[in-house]
């Protein structure tokens, strides 16, 4: 056994500072015979969880502590000293110990962050027992008042400040305060281990031995220097940056220790081994039970169970109440299976759990708080529905209870709800107010140094060319799970470069090293935890960028503490359901009930079966729509297994071809067994749903629904011990059932491969309500639910004409923002849409409101004057006027646009002036005198050549218009063409932003051509494109790029440009993020571009014509031939339309052949519109 501790160890979590990884650590410890292991990171104990197991695991005693920031005063964040902090080393002795450096490291960032966390001697006062202080590394305070660099202190500090400073540590820490010698080679340690072996002498307090290990081996040091030029963004050559003039900062042994405190009196050594024996004792609760449950208030005389028992029978009564089906249910079903879920919810001791989550939903609710009908395995629970935690009756989608809690397996409940995302921090302020401020706390996630991030990061440090790290980290595959080591083994031209490049092989060394540390702290999207006491006395702490109080473990850690955790997702469809359903109120109709829709309307179902899926949650993607119309579903069933099916592993694995084919009998349907009829039918014989594997396991072998759960997971987790004993199990029952062995055995094998595939059918059927729901909305009130759709997605341009260009589908017009009529968000007007003025360039919120408030106390404006009169100018500055101006929201008043801009100074200065005038404190002899009320004159408000000023040409004014509004409104250049496209088969760019990767052709405008020179002198260029659906950036290389110059240099380039998805870098991907608001950046490598006119015209594709079938007179006849004449070609006709609700296309012949343009589209769409008006 050694016979030392180290007591200061910085690792992986004093972030981008120490380099050593918490198992290692532990590891290391153990391999060296130490008695102890202690972690002491800069300032936090994010840490503390993951060392304490990993000590656990090696069998190597734990200490917790932290090297904290201790400042004059940790509430200055203004004086010249606020930024002036020393290291002082905490180490907890006990529970005690702990729960006082919780308190202090908490309070540390929560009251004294500035720049880092700090303390002051003040906070220490009453928070010192159960802890041991070591003076610190050559930062702490006592070494600086001894080098005479202690800038608390005028000149810098003498020896008897240092005797006196040691003396109020020593108060503060009676018996427990250390004096430390470090054997490291900094260039003043040396100095700093004499002067205090002299205050030892003077103050007879004991010393204790350290070395400020930050790396665990001395081979590691090059990593470490690398590591801390990716925290101060410097490169190695960087003469003055920040590094550790030391190469010895590691994890030595007893001996290597000794060698370097030659001189050093033994006791510091030996020191070490005595607090660690009075600190390696600690005990933290790992484990869960028992739990932290936050107080519920009661009523009077009531329990948690009777309270919630009440309140779970009477939510049911009023759910059948209002059940759509109410006459063919069952009631006394209903009331059965509740009265299990309550025995068992009771039984396991949750009924508080279910109390807390119903009182924030159901005040959300009541509040006008839009909340979804639930997330994952809760939404299998009558009790949660009873309550109105979920909004999806279990009952008739077959969901089970015992997928959620199972009493064979018992575990704290996780139920996570869905929160309008604008309103999401209400209900989280709400159980703020509620539980208390100290109770309540989100959680930590912490950020991992990945495998590409890590090479670029490192490139970077090394000064390397960023072009070549790009390239190198663009080998490495992009897959969430990659690791470095996996690359080099699976990637040949990866592993030869490492084995040929000595820089590669030198970048990727290090990598190594580096990869899987802990980057940064962060907050988790959507976990709270609330507990029955402050929060800093179960865990530690830390502040958030917004100050906002976040628990310093991880939502793992966070839970084996026994806090309770509820997760608050902010999911912006609710936002837009919320938001159309209001939409539908001011429009004057009657809105639905969102929460208790049937689900068996067959528009619906038409709807979703065309992919006419724009806005639909979770159906906008190209290859959903393709699988819908592939699929047709006809009941909610089918939506709700293809949102389970719609994923890589049944896809990849042929099972969603299959399940289309068996829906439209063209494999037929059958089952392993006829009793499994009952629960297989729904999916037409395939295993979709993980409760699917349940009820086969309890029909076919003898298995409770609790038992059968357990199965589930076991298959989940694919581990053969467990899975041989379920099989044994599982043949068992099923020859008590009477089931042969060869057929149970041939069901337990199907079981299993599909429960690889198999998805939660709670969560699925929870969320296809979400999507039937907003499916119902578009068909039944499309203006309503488009406007809510767009503004929704106010800030996100390509959503935008994504979603405007799905209105022009649906024959909605979405008319130019209007000062008149127009609100921040995009509003329904009739069967149109008005622009929101949120979605124009330059104009906030201030504007916004300010345009509103005039209008709405005073009227509409009269002219843009009359406009600039009433408003505040510094709000509403020209600036924000021109934007308007250019956006079409000043047209109301009757000027060009043109005008308007020319006399906007002009306008604003006369505005300013009787502004000015009216403030005036100065009374003239003329305002005595009577005054005459004179008619505003519209238009621009006053006589002016500008009035009449003409209006720019259509090129000028769209471009106007796309500079205010970020795209075309009115008449985007590639709208001719759209048929024309789709008759080519080129793809949008929304759809290649799917896609990923492979070889694609799109019609795009040219936006902007930027040329660059390479190395050899050749042009090659980046161009900037867009469709009607998004962006992308385009590269094209020299030869290409000299080839199409011309075509890209055109006036207004419309081109079809045929090319290579350059594959997304997703080095940066966040685990956190949001995907519904996630952007797709589209970046393609150019191989031709021709432009588009050309493409159509030469393309021997049919085209397509929808044909009304209204339009069967003779005139209607007669001039659809015209324009078919006046266009003749040589690429045949086909004409579209519905006869007997089917989609019918039937081909003309080859005499009504045409030349496929812009034109011909023009015309045919100005015939229909003309031959239908003409009807109505």
């Amino acid at each position: 056994m050694s016979d030392f501790v180290h007591l200061h160890c910085h690792t992986e979590f004093s972030l981008l500072d120490g380099a050593i990884r918490v198992g290692d650590l532990a590891r290391k410890a153990k391999d060296l015979g130490m008695p102890a292991a202690a972690i002491t990171d800069h300032g936090n104990l994010f840490g503390t969880a993951y060392f304490y197991s990993a000590c656990k695991d090696v069998g190597i005693p734990p200490i917790i502590g932290c090297e904290v920031y201790v400042t004059r005063d940790h509430t200055d964040k203004t004086s010249d000293f606020a930024r002036v902090r020393h290291h002082l080393i905490l180490l907890a002795q006990n529970p005690e110990g702990y729960r006082n450096l919780m308190h202090l490291v908490s309070r540390s960032w929560l009251d004294g962050f500035h720049y880092k966390p700090r303390i002051d001697k003040k906070m220490l006062v009453g928070h010192t027992d159960g802890l041991v202080a070591l003076s610190a590394c050559v930062a702490g305070e006592l070494p600086r008042t001894l080098l005479g660099t202690n800038k608390l202190i005028t000149g810098g500090g003498t020896f008897d400040d240092a005797i006196a400073i040691a003396k109020e540590y020593s108060a503060l820490f009676p018996e427990r305060f250390y004096l430390e010698v470090q054997a490291n080679t900094l260039p003043e340690q040396a100095l700093v281990n004499q002067r205090i072996l002299e205050l030892a002498d003077a103050t007879k307090l004991p010393l204790v031995a350290t070395n400020d290990c930050h790396y665990l081996n001395a081979d590691d040091v090059e990593a470490h220097d690398i590591l801390l030029c990716i925290q101060t963004q410097a490169k190695v050559d960087d003469a003055k940056r920040f590094r550790f003039d030391a190469r010895d900062l590691y994890y030595k042994s007893e001996e290597e220790m000794r060698a370097g405190l030659d001189g050093v009196p033994r006791e510091a050594m030996e020191n070490t081994v005595k607090i660690a024996d009075q600190c390696c004792h600690l005990e933290i609760q790992l484990h869960a039970p028992p739990y932290h449950f936050p107080v519920y208030d009661l009523p009077e005389g009531m329990t948690l169970a009777s309270e919630f028992c009440r309140m779970a029978r009477e939510g049911l009564e009023k759910r059948l109440e209002k059940h759509p089906h109410k006459d063919t249910i069952n009631p006394q079903e209903y009331r059965d299976r509740l009265e299990m879920e309550l025995k068992v919810i009771c039984d396991m001791g949750f009924p508080g759990y279910f109390l807390i989550v119903q009182d924030y939903i159901n005040w959300a609710k009541n509040n006008g708080i839009p909340v979804g009908p639930g997330r994952g395995s809760a939404a299998g629970s009558v009790a949660a529905w009873a309550l109105r935690i979920t909004s999806i009756d279990p009952l008739p989608n077959k969901l089970f209870f015992e997928r959620f809690l199972n009493v064979e397996r018992v575990s704290m409940p996780d139920i996570d709800v869905d929160f309008c995302e604008d309103r999401r921090l209400e209900v989280l302020d709400y159980v703020t107010r509620k539980y208390g401020k100290d109770k309540v706390s989100q959680i930590a996630a912490f950020g991992k140094m990945k495998a590409k991030a890590v090479v670029k990061d490192v490139g970077r440090a090394m000064g390397i060319p960023f072009n070549e790290t790009t390239r190198i980290a663009k080998m490495i595959p992009a897959d969430l799970k990659m690791t470095l080591q996996k690359a080099l083994n699976t990637v040949p031209e990866l592993a030869e470069e490492y084995k040929t490049k000595p820089e590669v092989k030198k970048l990727i060394d290090i990598s190594l090293r580096l990869e899987g540390l802990t980057r940064h702290a962060s907050t988790h999207a959507a976990g709270v935890v609330v507990s029955d006491k402050p929060m800093e006395e179960y865990l530690p702490l830390f502040a958030g960028r917004k100050g906002e109080q976040i628990a310093a473990f991880d939502m793992k850690f966070v839970e084996k503490v026994g806090l309770v955790k509820f997760d608050f997702l902010g999911l912006r469809t609710m936002t837009v359901i919320s938001n159309a359903v209001k939409n539908i109120v001011l429009q004057g109709k009657e809105a639905p009930d969102m929460e208790n829709l049937s689900t068996d309307d067959p528009n619906v179902y038409d709807l979703l079966s065309r992919g006419d899926t724009d806005g639909v949650f979770q159906l906008e993607s190209t290859g959903m729509r393709k699988y819908l119309r592939m699929l047709k579903p006809s009941g909610f069933e089918d939506l709700v297994a293809m949102l389970a099916l719609y994923r890589p592993g049944p896809l990849n694995s042929g099972m969603v071809d299959e399940f289309i084919k068996r829906k439209h009998g063209e494999i037929e349907v059958s089952y392993p067994l006829p009793e499994l009829e009952p629960c297989l039918k729904d999916t037409y014989g395939v295993i979709v749903y993980q409760e699917q594997v349940m009820q086969i396991a309890q029909i076919t072998a003898k298995y409770t629904l609790g038992g059968a759960d357990l199965l589930r997971r076991a298959m989940g987790k694919k581990k053969a011990e467990e899975m041989a004993k379920q099989r044994d199990i599982f043949l068992k029952g099923a020859s008590e059932r009477g089931v042969a062995k060869e057929t149970a055995n041939e069901i337990f094998d199907l079981m299993e491969k599909f429960a690889e595939y198999g998805f939660n059918k709670a969560h699925s059927a929870a969320y296809a309500y979400i999507t039937y729901g907003t499916a119902y909305l578009k068909y039944y009130f499309k203006v309503e639910f488009m406007a809510a759709l767009l503004s929704s997605e106010i800030g996100n341009q390509d959503k935008i004409l994504s979603y405007i260009a799905a209105c022009r589908d649906m024959n909605i017009e979405v008319l130019p923002p209007n000062v008149q009529i127009s609100l921040r968000a995009f509003t329904p007007n009739k069967d149109s849409i008005v622009y929101g003025l949120g979605g124009v360039k330059n104009v906030g919120d201030e504007a916004i409101n300010e345009i509103v408030r005039a209008r709405e106390e005073e009227g509409p404006y009269k002219s843009l004057l009359d406009l600039c009169l009433r408003v505040n100018l510094r709000k509403v500055t020209k600036r924000v006027l021109e934007s308007l101006i250019k956006g079409g929201a000043c047209d109301c008043f009757g000027v060009s646009r043109a005008g308007m801009l020319a006399s906007l100074d002009t306008v604003v200065a006369r505005a300013q002036k009787k502004q000015k005038e009216k403030n005036s404190a100065q009374i003239s002899l003329l305002a005595f005198t009577p005054s005459v009320e004179t008619t505003p004159m519209p238009g621009i408000g006053f006589p002016c050549e500008e009035q009449d000023t003409p209006e720019w040409d259509d090129d000028q004014k769209l471009a106007f218009e796309k500079d205010s509004l970020g795209f075309y409104l009115t008449s985007h250049p590639l709208q001719p063409f759209r048929r024309d496209m789709q008759r080519l088969g080129l793809a949008t760019l929304e759809e290649i932003a799917e896609l990923g990767k492979g070889s694609v052709k799109t019609g795009v405008l040219v936006t902007s051509v930027k040329e660059f020179i390479t190395r050899k002198g050749d042009k090659m260029a980046f161009v900037q494109v867009e469709d009607l659906t998004g962006h992308a950036e385009v590269t094209i290389f020299p030869k290409t790029y000299a080839a199409i110059k011309e075509t890209l240099h055109a006036e207004r380039p419309l081109i079809e440009l045929v090319g290579t998805i350059d594959a997304k870098d997703d080095d940066d991907f966040d685990e956190e993020s949001d995907e519904e608001s996630a952007a797709k950046e589209i970046k393609l490598l150019c191989d031709s571009a021709r432009p588009l006119i050309e493409a159509c015209m030469n393309s021997d594709h049919p085209v397509v014509f929808p044909y009304p079938v209204t339009c069967l007179g003779d005139a209607d006849i007669q001039e659809f031939k015209a324009i078919l004449e006046k266009h003749k070609g040589t690429s045949a006709v086909q004409i579209q339309f519905e006869l007997n609700k089917r989609n019918c296309i039937m081909e003309l012949g080859p005499r009504w052949r045409v030349q496929a343009s812009p034109q011909l589209n023009k015309d045919m769409d100005a015939w229909a519109k003309a031959r239908l008006s003409l009807r109505q």
